[in-house]
């Protein structure tokens, strides 16, 4: 039976299907590490990863849900959980008492500081320990590129800052 349609070329099909799989099996690769050594969900040590690079280890909840992707039902649920722990505490918004602000502990930046080495080694493990320079380079650029069209505006995209030497 022939379909007709705009299907994917064997390249685009081969290169998609690989994509997939890394997509779903990253994240479970990352999320057993930071749960076996660190305590953490991999969502978990996103949200303290956004607040330690935030100005005053601060963001409103709403600008958070943006840069982890999540839902507030989601985030609120987590942020009470790391709040119950200390490494995270909720404030009302001086500048407008309607927001609820999150603002990264002394002791949740201890916990970043203590988890980010199992967590870099386990990104170098599965994703940078078998690419090239050129294509760290290239998978960049792709990211990039796909990033401006899932997120054109980039509001649900934290501030880059560029921290490899040139």
């Amino acid at each position: 039976m022939d379909v007709e349609g705009n299907w994917l070329s064997p390249a685009e099909r081969a290169a998609w299907v690989r994509l997939i799989a890394v997509l779903e099996l990253l994240p479970g690769a990352l999320d057993s590490q930071l749960r076996r050594d660190a305590g953490l969900t991999h969502f978990d040590y996103g949200v303290l990863a956004m607040l330690s690079e935030a100005p005053d280890h601060t963001l409103r909840m709403t600008e958070l849900a943006g840069y982890t992707n999540a839902t507030l039902p989601r985030l609120s649920n987590v942020v009470k959980r790391l709040a119950d722990r200390g490494l995270i505490e909720r404030h009302t918004c001086e500048g407008d008492r309607r927001a609820t602000n999150v603002r990264l502990t002394a002791a949740g930046h201890e916990k970043m500081v203590a988890s980010a080495p199992g967590h870099v080694d386990a990104v170098r493990e599965y994703v940078f320990d078998s690419l090239t320079p050129e294509q760290v380079d290239q998978l960049s650029e792709i990211a990039g590129n796909m990033l401006e069209r899932l997120d054109p505006t980039g509001a649900k995209r934290p501030p880059l800052e560029e921290t490899a030497p040139e």
